[in-house]
């Protein structure tokens, strides 16, 4: 059998499948060439990240298939009930990647309220000439410590972010309909572990309440966090998107930071990838990373294994 990893896949999980008796292809095939590159190949299972879509009509287009994989959380790029009604089997890694995004999400954080973003920038060009300048400029840091983080979506990736928040001492809120309450567990290096119990309050307390905020949510139809939403937050407040783009919006954002009503955000995901707008990538407060949350070599060993792991039982 035949497995296209269109969007790529770790070697581990290459080994893996290998091991199993499957044929790896890593070709990276353009969207408008996929229908024909499976039917020609008659691959069994395509896999694909966030860049190659598995709409509809490649699925009527491609009898062979009989799996679809996303190596990551969200399948917004799938048409995943329409593939299932088909009698596909529809895979993904819900966990595999937590951790790592919930770590760019602090660093987007740190780098917030030390004035990196800003720092790193100036520091090439001014930084022989303009040092005390700079130093002056970027004296007046903030502390993680003691502030109050909302977590917008407290599914895996919010509660590895909570977990994070926790070891930093950071007060932990959340909102989430669908999950009343939670525990998160917080390990440390000894094996010894302390867990906290939550309750999810409503979107607008947290907003009023919460220093930063961090959002984990899957796309949706409109903007969770629009103009009127980001006017509740607290002067000031800090705001990190690393779940979807189109959940933040982007304009009213750029005019919260232009007023100071929002201190900095951090974006790792954008409305218009793979082109963000240029307004959004030149703005002063804005930390930028290029929809990285999962790219670790640690995630991406782990999603390659569970995505071989879930393909062997499905295929063998």
């Amino acid at each position: 059998m035949k497995v296209l990893a269109n969007d790529g896949i770790s070697q581990t999980g290459i080994d893996s499948l290998e091991a199993a008796g499957f044929e790896v292809i890593t070709t990276n095939v353009a969207q408008d060439q996929l229908e024909n590159f499976i039917n020609s190949n008659a691959i069994d299972v395509i896999l694909v990240r966030s860049a190659t879509t598995v709409r509809k009509e490649l699925i009527d287009a491609c009898p062979s298939i009989k799996v679809v994989g996303r190596g990551g959380v969200g399948m917004d790029n799938i048409d995943v009930q329409y593939a299932r009604d088909k009698g596909l089997d529809v895979i993904n890694t819900p966990a595999a990647s937590s951790a790592s995004v919930a770590e760019l999400v602090f660093a987007h954080l740190y780098t917030g309220v030390r004035f990196l973003y800003d720092s790193n920038r100036n520091m090439p060009l001014d930084g022989d000439t303009k040092f005390k300048n700079l130093k002056k400029a970027y004296a007046k840091g903030i502390e993680l410590r003691g502030k109050t983080i909302g977590i917008i979506g407290f599914g895996r990736i919010g509660q590895e972010t909570a977990k994070i928040a926790l070891g930093v001492g950071m007060k932990v809120i959340y909102s989430d309909p669908f999950m009343d309450k939670a525990s998160v567990t917080v390990p440390f290096f000894d094996g010894q572990s302390v867990t906290c119990h939550f309750s999810s309050i409503s979107k607008e307390e947290l907003l009023k309440e919460s220093d930063f905020i961090s959002l984990h949510i899957p796309a949706q139809k409109e903007y969770v966090i629009g103009k009127k939403e980001l006017e509740l937050m607290k002067d000031g407040a800090g705001i990190v998107n690393a779940a979807r783009g189109g959940v933040l919006d982007e304009v009213a954002l750029l005019a919260s930071l232009d007023s100071g009503k929002i201190s900095f955000a951090g974006l790792d995901v954008f409305e218009n990838e793979p082109t963000p707008a240029v307004q959004v990538l030149m703005h002063p407060k804005v930390s930028l990373t290029p929809h990285i949350g999962a790219a670790t070599s640690g995630a991406q060993d782990r999603i390659g294994t569970e995505l071989a792991e879930q393909i062997i039982a499905i295929l063998n």
